[in-house]
């Protein structure tokens, strides 16, 4: 039997806060670095030998695993149980890229036959663009996919595209560059499409609902710059949506392809939200390789032993950091190009999960939960932010990314090294530099040190590790809901500012509210 207790009453959690604590600075050395690192699918590794942990932690830690009963609720998730309770809904992100336990029925279909039927349906469309099958009026092939969403339905795609754009082009598998459309901001749309070649474009239309008013926006805007150049916006666009969704059978569109109420916008990447702009820009073959990656590090997530499951182990060193050290904030630093929106995509995949005051029966908690997530790519950050990570009031850990080879292969000798030898050089040099510090008379060039990080360490970014680098993540933040005792799979936080925007547009205000849409000019 599933208990599901707020973290606070877990006798595991108690032993923590009085284990000793680890000064990084003490502990560091060639063994440390060598023993404390788990591997990972796809050739990945997690190293957290510069976490503030030991074998007496991770003692308790694996307590807290037991006690707080993780693998059992990573099972009953991915065996169909409803895990969302807010919305009273399954979870079952994970089995659009495999079957991880016994098989799922819900609305009168298996849920895994119904995700590899979209994925099927999905590959055959972006085929058939690829081949000139299907192509604009005049019979000429398209050229650019643009997919218009917000929130999951962009920020995860978003970052998956420009995550694998280059890799594509050096491989030969690019076939279409993909665009973004998602601020409702006229700009945003603006941009892109003064940048676009509108006739030989495809237009992703993402909004499971068919009601999502940032996205229905840009459609009208979309629709008439289509129209305007003489051209019948039907012939032009896709949608990805629900079944049910106004959108579903709709003439306006070329095709429709179905996503479900048990997939998460932010956990949406591998569905078809993330499966039709990328099966147009790389192949069918591209995004099944990204999926088959994603799923053998669910597979991993099932391991009981937390020194073999990196994503248990990663959330529970992250809830000893926020609970028991009181660190409020993570910083993600991929050491990667093409990974520079990836911490963007993660700010919502956590903040957006585990942002939470009350646990999954609605009570109040009386412990902090997620923490505030930010990042850039290194070495960029180095010279923005990094000044507040070594010597600020606050300790940030640090979730380091870096990979062995460089996605394109071109690189320039100077000063007796590389660019990648250079950019792999900055992050090792970080990773010591943060733990162990540097001791100075001088007080401003002193180094306090005892700042923790880790490091995801791979040979080259592609899709297959791209697809189990997420998976880690998403299955990280789900373990640390369920060590919070959250819901980590609705938002009502996110629904608030949209009731009101819509009584601001209706002109139905008054009060403060009313003023401020006055000063706007609304």
């Amino acid at each position: 039997m599933i208990n599901w207790n707020n973290l606070d009453t877990l006798k595991a959690y108690g032993e923590l806060s009085k284990v000793d604590k680890v000064k990084l600075s003490d502990v560091m050395s060639a063994e440390r670095v060598k023993d404390y690192s788990t591997p990972m699918a796809e050739g990945l590794t997690y190293n957290y030998a510069a976490k503030q942990v030991d074998d007496k932690v991770l003692e308790v830690l694996a307590k807290l695993a037991k006690e707080a009963q993780l693998s059992e609720k990573f099972e009953a998730l991915y065996n169909g149980e409803v895990v969302n309770t807010g919305e009273k809904r399954l979870v079952l992100h994970h089995m659009t890229r495999g079957q991880l336990g016994e098989a799922v029925e819900a609305d009168g279909v298996d849920k895994r036959s119904f995700y590899v039927e979209q994925q099927n349906r999905i590959a055959d469309f972006a085929n058939k663009v690829h081949n000139g099958e299907i192509t604009n009026a005049a019979g000429e092939k398209f050229t650019t996919v643009v997919q218009i969403g917000i929130g999951g339905s962009d920020l995860g795609p978003r970052a998956m595209y420009l995550a694998l754009e280059n890799w594509a082009k050096k491989n030969g598998t690019f076939k279409m560059e993909a665009k973004f459309i998602s601020n409702v901001d006229p700009d945003d749309a603006a941009v892109v499409l003064a940048s676009t070649d509108v006739a030989h474009s495809i237009f992703v239309l993402v909004s499971k609902s068919g009601t999502t008013l940032e996205t229905l926006t840009n459609e009208s805007f979309v629709k008439d710059a289509l129209k305007k150049a003489g051209l019948d916006a039907s012939k032009h666009m896709i949608a990805v949506t629900s079944e049910t969704s106004p959108l579903a059978k709709s003439d306006d569109y070329l095709a429709a392809f179905f996503m479900d109420d048990y997939i998460g916008g932010r956990f949406s990447s591998t569905s078809a939200v993330g499966g039709a702009v990328l099966s147009l820009a790389f192949g069918p073959e591209v995004f099944a390789r990204f999926l088959e990656g994603a799923a053998q590090e669910d597979k991993l997530s099932r391991n009981e032993d937390i020194r073999r499951n990196p994503e248990m182990l990663d959330a529970l060193i992250g809830v000893y950091e926020r609970n028991v050290l009181g660190y409020p904030s993570t910083a993600v630093l991929p050491y990667s190009q093409a990974l520079s929106r990836f911490p963007a995509h993660l700010q919502q995949l956590d903040m957006e999960s585990n942002g939470k005051s009350v646990n999954r029966f609605g009570e109040p908690v009386d412990y902090v939960t997620g923490p505030v997530i930010f990042g850039e790519p290194g070495t960029n950050g180095q010279h923005s932010f990094y000044q507040l990570l070594h010597q600020g009031t606050d300790i940030v850990p640090l979730q380091f990314i870096g990979f062995k080879n460089s996605q394109i292969g071109t690189d320039v000798v100077i000063q007796d090294s590389t660019s990648q030898q250079k950019l792999c050089a900055n992050v090792a040099a970080q990773i010591v530099a943060f733990a162990c510090g540097k001791s100075d008379d001088n007080r401003n060039k002193n180094f306090e040190g005892n700042r923790p990080s880790s490091i995801i360490i791979g040979e080259q970014l592609k899709p297959e590790t791209l697809g189990a680098l997420l998976a880690h993540y998403e299955n990280k933040i789900m373990f640390q809901g369920f060590l919070w005792n959250v819901n980590s799979f609705d938002q009502e936080g996110v629904q608030l500012g949209k009731v009101l925007a819509k009584r601001v547009l209706a002109h139905e205000t008054d009060g403060a509210l009313k003023v401020y849409s006055d000063l706007l000019n609304i």
